[in-house]
């Protein structure tokens, strides 16, 4: 098997250590095989390839869908990101808890972001290419987002709050309690 799951503190997500295939010439590594991620436990078949630059300091996030969801396959090509998912399955013990992840161009690490977690991202590299692959068409009537610095959550980005670059949708975006009584994710026991 191309992958080795790692330790995750979250219940659903999956952060994946591909097998890398490396001599003085540069490297070779599978990043998507479907059976192999299947066997995993991630069973979305996946359906649009997305690529973001950004450079130092760029936060984006935190975005979910409504409605089913949509389920990511996250990794950063280039550069270095920390990467954070926020559980938002009602009834899960996580609720409301996030997980950071340091997806680099050196670790390969994928990241899968089932459906029920908002996902960001803040560029701690000069710049960062961030590639992910999604289980559903992107569709803006269903973009959803919360407050990256939501004091309820806490997160704790790598970059100090001065230095971070923020879209006007990030700045405006609201609070967790303020969304909570219409997320429609319902926590399934998942391990």
């Amino acid at each position: 098997m191309p992958f080795e799951l790692l330790p995750t503190r979250l219940d659903g997500p999956r952060l994946l250590a591909p097998r890398v295939f490396a001599d003085d010439r540069g490297f070779f590594v599978e990043t998507y095989r479907r059976s192999d991620l299947m066997a995993l436990g991630i069973h979305e078949e996946m359906v649009q390839d997305n690529h973001s630059r950004s450079s130092r300091g760029v936060l984006r996030g935190l975005h979910f869908t409504v409605g089913r969801g949509a389920g990511k396959l996250v990794r950063c090509a280039r550069g270095h990101v920390h990467d954070v998912l926020v559980d938002l399955r009602r009834g899960s013990p996580t609720y409301g808890h996030w997980e950071g992840y340091d997806l680099t161009d050196e670790n390969l690490h994928v990241l899968y972001a089932p459906p029920g977690f908002a996902h960001g991202f803040c560029v701690v590299s000069e710049v960062a290419d961030v590639v992910y692959k999604l289980d559903a068409y992107y569709d803006p009537g269903t973009e959803r987002e919360i407050a990256y610095d939501d004091p309820a959550l806490g997160i704790d980005w790598p970059v100090p709050a001065g230095e971070l670059q923020v879209s006007q949708r990030d700045v405006d975006a609201p609070a967790l309690a303020d969304v909570a009584d219409g997320l429609p994710f319902q926590y399934v026991a998942d391990r």
